[in-house]
């Protein structure tokens, strides 16, 4: 599994919708809530034999509120 950092922008009074679609869909490991230019922060692992875009737009970014996203790839480095 991959681990990927996500962050999303909400459209104005839809943060907590699109958290609680997050989570009925059981991919989040862990989401919070953020200030600055992002509303929500998630960690997903993704499926090694997946294409990271395909899954995120499959399952995360066809979710009603979400404005805006920005995907943070992570590598082992040691």
């Amino acid at each position: 599994m991959k681990p990927v950092f996500l962050q999303l922008q909400c459209f104005p009074g839809k943060t907590y919708e699109v958290a609680a679609a997050l989570f009925e869909r059981e991919i989040v490991s862990e989401l919070y809530s953020t200030s600055g230019d992002y509303d929500l922060l998630m960690k997903i692992y993704i499926p090694e034999d997946q294409d990271v875009g395909k899954f995120i737009n499959d399952n995360v970014l066809d979710i009603a509120g979400i404005a805006r996203s920005l995907t943070t790839m992570t590598f082992t480095a040691f």
